[in-house]
């Protein structure tokens, strides 16, 4: 008994190139390729959007996917790959913005010491980037963000498509516009910590000129940190409505 891959509704080649895609999305993007993810349920969910994507994403690919050699076919899946790995770190640089005001924060409030490992990372960083990244990652799903995220790689067919040579010059671009945008976002998520660091050391070299003799710093150290925890159970709702905001705005970009 013989097996004809021909005989398939949609060649299994196409198949496999929409999940090397889809797969690439799926270990660089925030959200869906976080490594506290179990890889069994990324891998489910891969392939599951891929059976759905596949019928529709079909027909962007050339004739010469199914009939051309190795080293064609080696090009293509190169190109999957890429456009995936593209697509998930774009959304991940602005993710980023996060761990970049989670570390001005704490800085600000005299707990840049206080490290914890950071899922979203995979690395140690200041406990308040860590707090801010895991409840990013938490407001996207609760906020189906992630909706974005799929439509855009299912538009990516268009913008991307299969087997045309890569535009380096856009991709490139997008990258440092998303890079730089990421670290403006990062500063004015920590606009307002920032005005109370100046304001609140200001006030501290004064008392200490005013009181040469007193340890000043040393005891008003525990006021800026009850007082910048306070500042940020008050600002929190603003930080994450501001990174929503400019998220959605991001991935709207690769719609069409």
């Amino acid at each position: 008994m013989t097996f004809n891959l021909a005989a398939l509704p949609i060649d299994a080649f196409i198949i496999f190139a929409v999940f090397v895609r889809v797969g690439a999305l799926f270990m660089t993007a925030p959200a869906l390729g976080d490594f506290t993810l179990s890889p069994r349920i990324r891998l489910a969910a891969a392939l599951a959007v891929t059976a759905a994507l596949a019928p529709v994403a079909a027909p962007s690919f050339p004739d010469w996917a199914r009939t051309g050699g190795v080293g064609p076919m080696t090009a293509l899946i190169l190109g999957e790959v890429l456009a995936g790995v593209f697509l998930g770190l774009a959304a991940r640089v602005v993710m980023a913005a996060l761990n970049v005001a989670g570390q001005i924060i704490a800085f600000q409030m005299g707990l840049s010491l206080a490290q914890i490992f950071d899922p979203t990372q995979e690395l140690q960083g200041a406990i308040i980037g860590g707090f801010l990244a895991v409840l990013g990652t938490t407001m996207i799903f609760a906020t189906d963000l992630h909706h974005m995220l799929l439509a855009a790689l299912a538009d990516s067919y268009a913008l991307m498509r299969p087997g045309a040579l890569p535009n380096f010059g856009d991709m490139s671009n997008v990258m440092v516009d998303t890079l730089s945008h990421s670290f403006s976002l990062g500063l004015r998520l920590a606009a307002p910590f920032i005005l109370f660091g100046i304001v609140f050391y200001v006030g501290a070299g004064v008392l200490n000129r005013l009181m040469p003799q007193a340890q000043v710093f040393f005891m008003l150290m525990p006021a800026n940190i009850v007082l910048g925890i306070v500042l940020l159970m008050l600002t929190t709702g603003l930080i994450m409505t501001l990174f929503l905001e400019q998220f959605e705005a991001h991935l709207a970009q690769f719609l069409r």
